[in-house]
């Protein structure tokens, strides 16, 4: 009787869960969204020394003044920037996918962000600078497509394979987000190992909103594979957090170890070599899912809540 009970209340939350889902896409569909794209790499391959006044006139912010013009008129001649220009034009002969996508992703931003302005979309070309390859301004999404050429183009053979991965044109809405949620998510407010997790939580539940479309191992930067670790190891890495008594930890090396970019996690043990790295937000991102599955705010107030009460308010459970 009781194993009844419970499977019926959990097919009236999916039932009610798809028909706020589908409502929601019916609305996002209603929002009028002109993304304005401005091929700045293009049109600075076409230029000519002639042309550099025009363009500092159409992009002064691409064009710092303390540089004189000959700076410029030389990189229209550099041999290694002009390589880059044409793979850019291989890969990327115009951005019609790109801007759908992202009329798409900010259709999102303006149901749950409605008073959020849509930015003009500039594309450039950057030196591969992976690390900045998404810039947001107020009025600005800069996007260096250099850094989207594919994970095993020629430009990326001296960088490590964790960091290629997901140099690749699938992956320029995604960073888009992720440029976006830094805007919209504050800062944690303490140094806590469970700030950092709900923080970066935070950031992956903005993407399963803004991104309903994209797959999960798109949205964390997770091989399939490694994100099928990851859930069949959840209750093992919980584990590990809690008897190490981590959560309440300010040790700053917990960041290196389990939330910033790398090969794998690094929990000292043997598996360390089979995990994928960021594992922590990982599980921060499933705290987030287990919180808003049990509280009843919007995704605004999500924002604003403090660590410690969505941690507490989730009741989170690692999946078995």
């Amino acid at each position: 009787m009781k194993n009844s009970i419970v499977f019926i209340l959990g097919l009236c939350f999916i039932v009610i869960s798809c028909g706020n889902d589908q409502k929601v896409k019916e609305e996002v569909q209603k929002i009028n969204v002109n993304v304005k794209v401005l091929r700045f790499d293009r049109d600075f391959a076409e230029a000519g020394p002639l042309d550099i006044p025009v363009l500092k006139n159409a992009y002064p912010y691409l064009f710092p003044a303390q540089y004189p013009d000959s700076v410029w008129e030389a990189k229209l001649k550099d041999t290694l920037q002009v390589e880059l220009l044409y793979e850019v034009g291989q890969v990327f002969p115009n951005f019609d996918k790109e801007t759908h996508d992202l009329e798409l992703f900010f259709k999102h931003v303006k149901f749950y962000f409605p008073n959020i302005d849509i930015p003009t979309v500039v594309t450039i070309t950057s030196d591969v600078d992976y690390n900045n390859r998404v810039i947001l301004a107020d009025s600005l999404l800069i996007i260096g497509l250099d850094n989207y050429l594919g994970r095993d183009h020629k430009f990326y053979g001296g960088i490590q394979k964790y960091i290629s991965f997901s140099l690749d044109r699938d992956y320029v809405v995604t960073d888009v987000a992720s440029a976006f949620a830094k805007k919209v998510n504050p800062s944690p407010s303490d140094r806590t190992f469970l700030s950092q997790l709900v923080y970066y939580g935070k950031e992956l539940y903005l993407k399963d909103k803004l991104l309903p479309l994209e797959t999960d191992a798109k949205k964390i930067g997770y091989s399939q594979e490694e994100l099928d670790w990851a859930k069949a190891n959840e209750e093992m890495i919980w584990r590990y957090f809690i008897e190490r008594e981590l959560l309440y930890s300010t040790d700053t090396k917990l960041a290196i170890r389990f939330l910033d970019q790398a090969p794998f996690s690094k929990f000292q043990l043997e598996l360390d070599n089979e995990s994928p790295g960021r594992i922590g937000r990982f599980i921060g991102w499933k705290i987030i899912r287990s919180f808003m599955e049990k509280n009843d705010v919007t995704l605004q107030q999500l924002l604003s809540l403090p660590a410690e009460e969505v941690f507490k308010r989730s009741k989170y459970k690692p999946s078995k």
